[in-house]
């Protein structure tokens, strides 16, 4: 995957662009650790975001059920 690849993908998936350049300098010069590391974090931040969504989804489906069933 080449750096051109790596900063668009970073910036489809929403990153912010300073961090997506700081991922394809590591990228650029070799420093495979570094952005290993950058992309793992990324990988974080996004599982943190998809498990807040999922509280807010259960917290609506509870709301859901909870009118349902008084109806």
């Amino acid at each position: 995957m080449g750096t051109e690849d790596i900063v668009e993908c970073l910036r489809h998936l929403g990153i912010e662009d300073e961090k997506c350049i700081q991922a394809g300098k590591y990228k650029k010069v070799g420093q495979n650790e570094e952005l290993l590391g950058f992309l793992r974090k990324c990988r974080c931040t996004l599982m943190d975001e998809m498990h807040e969504s999922q509280r807010k989804v259960d917290c609506m489906d509870l709301m859901i059920h909870r009118l349902e069933k008084n109806s």
